[in-house]
């Protein structure tokens, strides 16, 4: 019985070294060349991931560091149509926040699916200040007091130091991230805010 035993597990392993060589015989066939089935499962593998939504701390941060920054900057753009002088400043604030609004929601949907908190709506504290040019609370009560070409003058000028750390921290996300459609929106951020930088600059200057 014990002998009968022993020549089958000797046999099955047999067979099983035999299956693996074999295995192991058509990737090396296959996989001489870079062409072969080797590199073509590499970058498979590589891509796979990416598309499934592969991430890292500095994507995260980004996503929630650029929520609450953008719903500031929304927050001021709502101030701007019962407040404002200038026709342009009101149509740059309708753009921004036409912009920022879907970036926001995007945004929260990506934390949502990573598993990481999404900031909640009233963690507008400003407790950013000194980062990302968040506005003091001060600030924006300021803002909110004003009108007319005083109004149109306190927010450039301070949608422009807004629109500076948005752009930092987009730098920092091409830079650093790993989510594909975080870059590419990090990179439209840095495009699209920096022209608007130069549009601000340009209206302050005709006031």
């Amino acid at each position: 019985m014990n002998s009968n035993r022993s020549r089958l597990r000797r046999t099955a392993a047999i067979t099983a070294a035999a299956a693996a060589a074999l295995v192991l015989a058509a990737c090396g066939a296959n996989g001489d060349s870079p062409a072969g089935h080797d590199g073509h499962t590499m970058s498979a593998s590589a891509s796979a991931p990416a598309s499934q939504g592969q991430h890292n701390a500095a994507d995260v941060t980004f996503a929630q560091g650029m929520i609450p920054h953008h719903r500031q900057a929304v927050q001021m753009a709502d101030l701007v149509p019962t407040r404002a002088g200038s026709a342009q400043v009101k149509k740059l604030a309708a753009d921004i926040k036409k912009a920022q609004d879907p970036e926001i929601r995007t945004l929260s949907g990506w934390l949502t699916s990573w598993g990481e908190e999404v900031p909640a709506e009233d963690t507008m504290d400003h407790s950013a200040h000194g980062t990302g040019g968040m506005m003091t609370a001060e600030e924006m009560d300021k803002l909110e007091k004003s009108s007319g070409k005083a109004f149109d003058t306190a927010f450039l000028e301070m949608m422009i130091e807004h629109h500076e750390g948005a752009v930092s921290m987009a730098k920092t996300e091409q830079a650093d991230g790993a989510y594909a459609p975080a870059k590419k929106m990090a990179e439209a951020i840095v495009a699209s805010q920096s022209a608007e930088i130069t549009q601000m600059n340009e209206l302050l200057g005709k006031n």
